[in-house]
């Protein structure tokens, strides 16, 4: 005949411990990413130089209030937003695409409802207005044989003040000259930094304007950078490839 000595009841009662935590850690993780901040990474090259493909970053879910598009899934919970707040012109915010309402796009936002938006030789107009712009040094990129690649870059000036950096890599290309696009009530007209290279509100069929329900966030802090032929899972490879200097940097 054995003798319980409680050792297995402690081992039990261990083991109960660390699963609890472990639920609670999840739950709150869930709760943050759905309501404060959620984690999103840079695939493509249309922010450059703002954001360069394999940024990772954190949005605030909170910035503009919350609607359907705020929950994973976008169920439909009710309609509009709540505690809304609208966006401010020159935010980079993500947004769900029109077209679907599922992909998350990230852009800059430009036109805000009841704006002009044009593009005249590679200037943005805002309501008849031309956009205060200088030439800065230029961007400097390299391809996969490691060869260097000189773009012209431009500061930017928005009317509210808001400085940011764009990319000219075609002069007089196909989106630097466009209609006069009217923003409607209750949408944005949202632009990419990297202004030839870019799918977003200028194009109709693609994006167009953006409903103020799609936002999901803006977009704050780059938390972790790496170069694109790196994903983040593969920790051995992040010596050689890794962006120090952009960990923690602000969106601007």
């Amino acid at each position: 005949m054995s003798v319980n000595t409680g050792a297995d009841k402690s081992h039990r009662s261990g083991t109960a411990e660390t699963v609890r935590i472990v639920v609670h850690a999840l739950i709150l993780a869930m709760i943050v990413r759905v309501f404060f901040f959620q984690p999103f990474n840079i695939p493509s090259g249309s922010m450059i130089p703002t954001l360069l493909i394999g940024d990772y970053l954190f949005v605030s879910k909170f910035s503009y209030g919350y609607s359907n598009h705020s929950f994973p899934f976008s169920p439909d919970l009710f309609s509009g937003r709540i505690w809304s707040s609208d966006p401010k012109r020159g935010d980079v915010a993500v947004f769900k695409l029109p077209r679907d309402n599922s992909t998350d796009y990230i852009k800059r936002v430009i036109g805000l409802p009841g704006d002009r938006i044009q593009m005249r030789k590679g200037v943005l107009q805002i309501n008849g207005k031309p956009v205060k712009r200088r030439r800065i040094e230029d961007f400097v990129t390299r391809d996969s044989s490691g060869s260097a690649r000189r773009v012209s870059q431009y500061e930017e000036i928005l009317p509210n003040g808001v400085t940011y950096n764009t990319l000219d890599l075609v002069e007089n290309g196909f989106s630097d000259n466009t209609k006069v696009y009217q923003v409607p009530v209750g949408h944005f007209f949202m632009m990419g930094d990297n202004r030839d290279n870019s799918t977003d509100s200028r194009v109709a069929s693609a994006v167009g304007y953006v409903p103020a329900t799609n936002f999901i966030g803006r977009a704050e802090i780059i938390f972790f950078s790496a170069g694109s032929q790196a994903p983040l899972w593969q920790f051995w490879r992040w010596p050689s490839v890794i962006r120090w200097s952009r960990f923690f940097e602000l969106v601007d």
